[in-house]
């Protein structure tokens, strides 16, 4: 039975990477495994998911208008989805993490989701929130703060290299433009 996972993190835990190599794995076996991204994130292309250490897929775009239920179901219909991937998830609505469940229970495919948790200021991201609430397996995937500990937040920094505390919830950028920090540190510069 197949089954919805949101696997989260701040910045550079390797969310892009994972799910590069479990697509990889699906498609190695012979099996269609379908990759999402968001249209707004075009750092490496666009329709293109790329990590950190020169990984990339191509992808099927998604924007706040998008049915997935009608794309995923037509794609579905044309040739058997083995795996659902979706980069970016945070970006999602309401409505798009409500289709993803019904791929999940209603074509029987299983969803996997990465994206950020929180947003610069610690706030959750439409889609995160309620993938936190409806997966049916939440995976964290870890990475570290400059001092060591856990980082679970984000800072954006802006362009006097000092942590923003307001602005646009959604401003794309890498590491030239955010840093994942552990509380403490998070705490100490964004409240």
């Amino acid at each position: 039975m197949a089954q919805l996972y949101f696997y989260y993190s701040a910045m550079n835990a390797g969310k892009s990477t994972s799910l590069l190599q479990s697509a990889y794995n699906y498609a190695e076996r012979g099996m269609n495994a379908e990759i999402y991204t968001a249209a707004l994130d075009n750092r490496f292309g666009e329709g293109q998911v790329a990590s950190r250490i020169g990984l990339k897929a191509t992808a099927h775009l998604f924007n706040s208008q998008s049915q997935l239920w009608n794309e995923i179901s037509q794609l579905h219909a044309k040739k058997p989805i083995h795996c659902l991937f979706i980069d970016e998830a945070q970006f999602l609505n309401k409505q798009q993490v409500q289709q993803l469940i019904a791929v999940v229970d209603e074509l029987d495919v299983p969803v996997l989701a990465y994206g950020l948790r929180t947003d610069f200021l610690g706030e959750t991201f439409e889609g995160s929130r309620y993938l936190l609430a409806w997966a049916d397996k939440l995976i964290e995937l870890k990475t570290v703060c400059h001092c060591g500990r856990k980082a679970n937040f984000v800072v954006r920094i802006d362009q006097n290299g000092q942590a923003a505390k307001e602005g646009e919830q959604v401003e794309v950028g890498g590491n030239d433009r955010y840093e994942s920090m552990c509380r403490k540190h998070f705490r100490e510069l964004v409240w």
